[in-house]
């Protein structure tokens, strides 16, 4: 187990060198892209306006993290430490990145843009995609019970290969379900 390397600190800068724990820390303006981050823990961090584009995640850990107008292209949060792991998303660019097999259960995903992001076979029971833009976004064999979509745009769900039990769609949204019928909705 790593030794706690800074907590309720603040960070502007560029790099983090030390490979530890992060306990309450801001990150504001931070430019981490392409960073290694594998192996680092952070608990009950915040992320503000930060690039985070491809950077290295491998079994890190993400305990109750909160981003906000982040860049995050790319990322394979697919590779994290699974214990523990709980974020919240405000305003966040997270194009590309994955989430495969995932348990993320309530996440909070709002006004993000989620392009080509991976659900593939992650549980999102009871998540919100509170005015986020899913286009292209894969949804294969994903648990989507109780996820709420009604303000989400662009998505493309076959519920014959989800788990939607209790989902919510506003009826405006109802063609991104139709779309492998090749149905002409007007």
């Amino acid at each position: 187990m790593s030794e706690i390397y800074a907590r309720n600190q603040q960070y502007n800068g560029n790099v983090i060198n030390e490979k530890g724990e992060y306990e309450a820390c801001t990150f504001v303006g931070c430019d981490f892209t392409n960073q290694n981050f594998s192996g680092y823990q952070f608990t009950d961090c915040t992320f503000t306006s930060c690039n985070l584009s491809m950077v290295k995640l491998l079994k890190s850990a993400w305990r109750n993290c909160t981003f906000t107008d982040c860049k995050m292209l790319g990322l394979r949060f697919d590779t994290c430490n699974e214990i523990g792991l709980s974020f919240l998303f405000n305003g966040c660019i997270l194009n590309h990145s994955s989430f495969y097999l995932l348990k993320i259960k309530k996440t909070t995903f709002n006004h993000c843009q989620l392009h080509g992001t991976d659900f593939t076979k992650t549980d999102l029971t009871g998540s919100t995609f509170n005015g986020c833009d899913l286009t292209d976004a894969l949804f294969d064999q994903t648990n989507l019970s109780g996820v709420n979509f009604t303000t989400a745009s662009h998505y493309r769900i076959n519920p014959a290969n989800n788990i939607m039990a209790k989902a919510k769609f506003s009826s405006s949204g109802l063609a991104g379900l139709l779309m492998q019928h090749d149905l002409i909705i007007e």
